[in-house]
């Protein structure tokens, strides 16, 4: 088997902001290199916006035995969360985490 010595992955963390039918999305994402770089970038988004219904999320770390998750984080099962990595995967990409917060109506 050949090793794939160079992926694609993104330089620096990034922010995105949309809003649908009464909902806010905010949107970051992050390069990370392992799991605990994960947990930190979750943690200090659910701080920021304790307020927000959701933090779905998906991560994509690795190229030879790559680790990868998502969650809905409460929002109807496979509809963020898998999405979310689909599209991590569909760019060919690697170590990085993307969150999406949602507010229903406007944040306080």
């Amino acid at each position: 088997m050949q090793v794939k010595d160079t992926y694609k992955t993104i330089k620096a963390s990034s922010e995105g902001f949309f809003k649908d039918r009464g909902s806010k999305f905010i949107a970051w994402a992050f390069p990370v290199d392992n799991e605990l770089q994960v947990q930190e970038h979750r943690a200090a988004l659910r701080k920021k916006y304790h307020d927000a219904r959701h933090h779905v999320y998906a991560f994509h770390i690795g190229n030879v035995q790559p680790i990868y998750r998502s969650s809905d984080d409460g929002e109807p099962a496979n509809s963020s969360g898998p999405p979310i990595l689909g599209q991590i995967r569909s760019f060919g990409l690697t170590n990085v985490l993307i969150v999406v917060i949602r507010y229903f109506g406007e944040p306080n």
